[in-house]
C-alpha cells in the first residue's frame, strides 16, 4: 500500500476545473487533482516494483470514478497476480479510481510508426470546442504537438516532495539512473494535446489505456500525434475518445501510446442530467 497527500500540479491552468472557484461552480468540494496525477499514484507501485523495465514496457487501464480533491489523504491498495496487479485508490472512506497494471514486453504495433502530421505553432488557439468542431477535427485530422521533458515542468513532480516518489523519477537531484519521465507527464501530453486542439473550458479526464515502449530521459523533445476515434453524449456530457502516440522528435520512436476518455464539454451547472 501506498498513500499520501494529494497534490494539484496546475492549479493555475487554463482548465478552470484545476481551481476552486470553478470546480465549486460544477459541484464540486473543490479543485480537482489531474486525472494523470491520480493515474500517477495508482502506478507507483509498477515502478517500485519493476523499476526502469516499467517504464519500457509497462502497460495500465486507468479509470476515474469520482474526484480527488487537492491536499485530499489517500491511500492506494493493490492486489497482485504474477506480473499485474489491480489496484484501487480511496480517499475519505470512497473510490476515486482503479486500475490494472501489467508488463507487457511486445513489439512496438505497426499503428505506432509516426504519420508526420504538422505540429502546431507556439500559443496556438485552437477553435471553440463543439461538436461540430470535434466531428470536423475527426474528419479532417489534428496537428501534433511538441513536448518537452525538464525538471523545470510543472508535471515533474506528482506530490508535493518529490522525496515521496522512486528516485527512477527524480529530477530534484538526478543520478545517472534518474530523472526519467513519470506517468504524470507522460499521461498529461496526450492530455495537454487534447486540450489544445480545441479551446474547452472546463473538461475532465476520465480514462486511460496506455502502453509504454521506452523510459524518457531528462531533456528529451517529444512529438504527439492525435486522432479522435468516437465522439458521444452521455447525461447531458460531451465525451471523446482519443488516441495518442507519443515519439521522440530525434529519431521518431514511439516512446508511449495512448488512449484517453474526456469530457470536453460538461454539462452546465444546474442543468438536469
Amino acid at each position: 500500500m501506498i498513500g499520501g497527500v494529494a497534490y494539484n500540479q496546475v492549479p493555475d491552468s487554463d482548465n478552470r476545473i484545476h481551481s476552486d472557484e470553478l470546480a465549486r461552480e460544477y459541484g464540486f468540494s473543490g479543485a480537482l487533482v489531474p486525472g494523470v496525477t491520480v493515474s500517477a499514484y495508482l502506478m507507483q507501485p509498477a515502478i517500485e516494483q519493476w523499476g526502469i523495465d516499467w517504464l519500457n514496457h509497462g502497460h495500465a487501464h486507468v479509470v476515474v470514478t469520482s474526484p480527488l480533491y487537492d491536499e485530499a489523504e489517500f491511500e492506494v491498495h493493490s492486489e497482485w497476480n504474477g506480473d499485474s496487479y489491480s489496484a484501487e485508490l480511496n480517499s475519505d472512506g470512497k473510490k476515486n479510481a482503479n486500475a490494472i497494471v501489467s508488463l507487457k514486453v511486445d513489439a512496438v504495433p505497426a499503428d505506432t510508426a509516426r504519420r508526420g502530421d504538422p505540429v502546431m505553432p507556439d500559443h496556438y488557439l485552437g477553435p471553440q470546442a463543439s461538436y461540430e468542431t470535434m466531428l470536423s477535427l475527426q474528419d479532417r485530422g489534428c496537428m501534433a504537438k511538441a513536448f518537452l521533458w525538464s525538471a523545470d515542468h510543472e508535471m515533474a513532480r506528482y506530490f508535493r516532495s518529490q522525496a515521496d516518489m522512486p528516485a527512477l523519477l527524480r529530477t530534484d537531484d538526478a543520478v545517472s539512473s534518474g530523472g526519467f519521465a513519470n506517468m504524470s507527464f507522460i499521461l498529461g501530453c496526450a492530455n495537454r494535446h487534447f486540450a489544445a486542439v480545441a479551446s474547452m473550458n472546463p473538461w475532465v479526464h476520465l480514462e486511460t489505456r496506455s502502453q509504454n515502449f521506452e523510459a524518457v530521459p531528462l531533456g528529451t523533445q517529444l512529438i504527439s500525434e492525435m486522432r479522435i476515434l468516437e465522439l458521444f453524449s452521455r447525461k447531458g456530457h460531451e465525451f471523446a475518445d482519443c488516441q495518442f502516440n507519443l515519439f521522440r522528435a530525434d529519431n521518431g520512436r514511439c516512446v508511449c501510446a495512448i488512449e484517453q476518455r474526456a469530457i470536453y464539454s460538461l454539462r452546465p451547472p444546474g442543468g438536469r442530467a
